[in-house]
């Protein structure tokens, strides 16, 4: 599989990355750090990262403008998305040829070439093998641009190697990377070094959140509780973790109100929850997830089904 995709990436002279909504280090490392690779082995073709730019991920990467007229005979290649409704792009089915790469359950199989590895610990990590194979097949070299991205997307996606799903091999690619010329002391830093306002909403997370005897857990922050702290929604991911430090958790989930809808962000350290996301307008890992409701009551069905799951584990 990785072979018929470096084929395929050696038949186009213009390549469009895309990757998904709201995108975390992952979904900005494997989508950019592919374009380095790409750019660096290829220097003639025209290599573009498209998408809406979170101004959180700026110490990462930004994104290229691209109009629907790029697409003219254009390798489309989406990286770290589940599904098609998740995929941040206008214009994708007007290139010529698609190809997934994705470390998500396959629930959607889209694309005229998908490779998608589950036992992956994040899409980065499948872009470094990529490069192993080209690196072997092909005479690819590597920047140290693109290993810090793939390195940040690999380190978001295993919670600094916390997960299960960092692995042995994640580790040895992991320590592959570090051979390169990047500051890892300012990655960290920039990853996850909190602004105060974020440290007093987390207190106040700390403060108000529900558990049950089970270890289900839940909090709601509204709009009003936004405004209080002076956060935007899209900030609130750099705390979805944090009740994960609750002794006694099992799952949890954080809803956070925006202007056209509640988010839903899932957690768990044993019940799989990415069915019970796909329920609501979601879907994801088997232990992080995420969803989309449009009123507190199914807010509370969700709520109730965790309760549910963590009750049976």
């Amino acid at each position: 599989m990785k072979r018929q995709i470096i084929d395929t990436i050696e038949k186009y002279d213009k390549i469009i990355i895309h990757r998904h909504v709201r995108p975390d280090p992952d979904a900005y490392g494997s989508q950019v750090g592919l374009k380095e690779l790409i750019k660096t082995n290829y220097p003639t073709k025209q290599v573009f990262a498209s998408g809406t730019h979170d101004e959180m991920l700026s110490y990462l990467a930004t994104q290229d403008d691209v109009t629907a007229s790029d697409y003219d005979n254009a390798l489309v290649i989406i990286t770290d998305t589940g599904n098609t409704e998740r995929i941040d792009a206008e214009h994708y089915l007007n290139g010529a040829f698609i190809l997934k790469i994705d470390h998500h359950p396959n629930v959607d199989p889209y694309g005229d070439l998908r490779w998608v590895d589950t036992e992956s610990s994040s899409t980065s990590e499948m872009i470094y093998l990529l490069f192993e194979e080209g690196r072997e097949h092909y005479g690819w070299k590597m920047s140290d641009e693109c290993a810090r991205l793939l390195y940040a997307g690999i380190v978001g996606d295993t919670g600094r190697f916390l997960f299960p799903s960092a692995t042995v091999r994640t580790f040895e690619i992991a320590s592959s990377l570090i051979k390169y010329d990047f500051d890892r002391t300012r990655l960290f830093a920039e990853m996850y070094e909190e602004d105060r306002r974020l440290l007093h909403l987390k207190g106040y997370m700390y403060q108000n959140f529900t558990i049950d005897e089970n270890g289900s857990a839940f909090i709601k922050i509204d709009k009003s509780i936004l405004e209080d702290f002076n956060v935007t929604a899209s900030e609130t991911s750099q705390l979805v973790g944090a009740l994960g430090d609750v002794k006694g958790i099992c799952a949890w989930v954080i809803f956070v109100e925006e202007d056209d809808q509640i988010r839903v962000r899932l957690r768990s350290k044993g019940p799989v929850i990415n069915k019970l996301a796909a329920e609501y307008n979601g879907g994801g890992h088997p232990l992080a997830s995420g969803a989309s409701v449009y009123s507190w009551e199914k807010a509370d069905e969700i709520i109730a089904k965790l309760k549910e799951l963590c009750t049976a584990k």
